[in-house]
């Protein structure tokens, strides 16, 4: 029997600035794509997560990063914000796990809401400077979704939302994901949201210079200051 040809996705994670500036793009600029593509999240696991992928012997791709790069970074997000006319506030995340609003997005989409508590979610972490690995910031949210509360905020607390966020994290590591965003069209991989334009171009079947069009052309900006905020993923996880 043949193998089901995978659809073309994307890998995003809500903690992950550089996965903000490429929803607002995609959703944006390519509503067209983003309604055909496969929606999979991405983070860091907490301890449970961690064990179920070490059991199912999968290791992500994640390692401390430097202070160099955490530097580098608020720069970096600085001049995309800038040069995209957004307004960027960093959010300080204390203890965070990952698992409270990544899950939460997977409940959301369960009950056809996921595009929607993802905006919501993005807009409280880098427009409000909210932090999203709060249950109550999840059930915020849940409210203003018109869900129950309950549902999102417990979402870490669900068995069968583990099962399908390992599922998530699962199909990062078979598709070689190293950072996000991240997108997969066929054997194309294309990482960053400089590479959206590329991935977009893959899709409809344009030539790759086609993909090369985009904001890029821009002055550079001044530093951007942020006390204490979280600057991403580790390693290359963006």
């Amino acid at each position: 029997m043949a193998k089901k040809k995978k659809q073309p996705r994307w890998y995003f994670s809500l903690r992950s600035p550089y996965s903000w500036f490429a929803y607002r793009e995609l959703t944006e600029h390519h509503a067209d794509v983003a309604d055909a593509i496969e929606w999979i999240p991405f983070w860091e696991p907490d301890e449970t997560t961690q064990g179920m992928l070490d059991e199912a012997d999968v290791e992500l791709p994640i390692v401390a990063m430097s202070r160099a790069k955490g530097f580098y970074i608020l720069q970096d997000t600085a001049r995309l914000a800038r040069a995209r006319g957004l307004s960027m506030t960093w959010p300080i995340d204390k203890d965070p796990n990952w698992e409270v609003s990544h899950l939460a997005y997977l409940a959301a989409e369960r009950e056809g809401r996921g595009r929607e508590f993802i905006d919501l979610a993005y807009r409280a972490r880098w427009e409000e400077g909210r932090d999203i690995t709060r249950r109550e910031t999840m059930a915020e949210i849940a409210g203003a979704l018109g869900l129950d509360p309950a549902l999102l905020a417990g979402a870490a607390d669900d068995p069968d939302l583990r099962k399908q966020g390992l599922e998530c994290l699962v199909s990062s590591y078979q598709d070689g994901l190293f950072g996000v965003p991240f997108f997969v069209h066929g054997r194309d991989k294309f990482w960053g949201a400089d590479r959206l334009g590329p991935f977009v171009a893959a899709y409809r079947g344009l030539p790759p210079e086609e993909g090369a069009k985009g904001w890029q052309d821009q002055v550079e900006l001044p530093l951007f200051s942020a006390a204490g905020g979280d600057t991403g993923h580790a390693g290359g996880c963006g």
